[in-house]
């Protein structure tokens, strides 16, 4: 072990003794995002940056790595795939302290890592296989690939036009963990008679049962209309990285919806998760479900 992996490796046990993951996240996030405005990027970037890109961002130009230790095993127009075998201070402190890299990785870096991607597109998605990860294999099998978000939100308006047609109020919502649909459903609260059977929260409930696991990190949760203080909680609660809508509370407000005026981004800021939201996504056809 180097000198400066040694004196990394000493500040990384420090702080996994004595902060909890979720600030560490936050720390880690707040730096990769001030490095990308200070020193990212600025102009020349293609349109639409591609995976490859993210990845040359990521590794060469952020951590300064040799991409031989970061190989491309499969790379195509939408997605890259690596293994990653650098030196690690984050697994050494790991293990020296008896941590479990699936827990520590996934509790601070797959977040922060995706606010980075985010800043050259945030339909480019970071995702870690966590059946593959040091020390548990002798690699980090990592990628990140391009997702649709307009192509998911069609399956949302789809959903949405379902709940019209059943007599409930024309809301639809996907969750999606990289290509996977984990989920997709529409509000049912009117025919079930239950007010909590929101769209958000049926996509979620499915979302869970699909995967088996009640965290949804790296999942995005897609909604025509921007989700309800509740349904914006409960997807903190599932730990979904990212939230997509459609229409915004403020404009369902004024074609007469009944909401409450609490914007899924103050819900977040306030939450003890990290997670990133992004509106407007196919907003004039998810507005024209609530004009009626």
């Amino acid at each position: 072990m180097t000198e400066g992996l040694a004196v990394k490796v000493d500040c990384k046990v420090a702080a996994l003794k004595t902060i909890p993951l979720r600030d560490l996240e936050r720390q880690v996030a707040a730096k990769r995002l001030a490095w990308f405005d200070a020193q990212g990027p600025k102009g020349g970037e293609d349109a639409r940056p591609s995976p490859r890109r993210a990845y040359e961002l990521l590794f060469r130009d952020y951590m300064a790595l040799s991409l031989e230790d970061v190989p491309v095993i499969s790379e195509s127009e939408t997605e890259i795939v690596w293994l990653s075998r650098n030196p690690c201070p984050t697994l050494e402190a790991c293990q020296r302290l008896g941590r479990d890299t699936r827990q520590v990785c996934r509790g601070i870096y797959e977040k922060s890592t995706q606010a980075l991607v985010s800043r050259l597109d945030p339909e480019l998605r970071f995702l870690r296989d966590y059946r593959e990860i040091r020390p548990h294999a002798p690699h980090c099998r990592e990628r990140i690939l391009r997702l649709d978000f307009e192509r998911l939100m069609d399956l949302a308006l789809d959903e949405a036009g379902r709940s019209k047609g059943e007599g409930n109020k024309g809301y639809g919502a996907v969750v999606a963990l990289g290509e996977r649909v984990l989920a997709r459903a529409h509000d049912t609260a009117a025919t079930a008679g239950d007010p909590s059977r929101h769209a958000e929260v049926n996509a979620l409930r499915q979302a869970v049962q699909t995967l088996g696991d009640p965290d949804l990190c790296g999942a995005v949760l897609i909604a025509t209309c921007e989700p309800c203080p509740m349904c914006a909680a409960l997807a903190v609660w599932a730990n979904v990285t990212t939230i997509v809508y459609g229409a915004s509370i403020e404009e369902t407000a004024a074609l007469g919806r009944t909401r409450i005026r609490l914007g899924v981004r103050e819900l977040v800021e306030r939450s003890p998760v990290l997670v990133e939201v992004i509106g407007g996504v196919r907003r004039d056809r998810c507005l024209a479900l609530y004009a009626g």
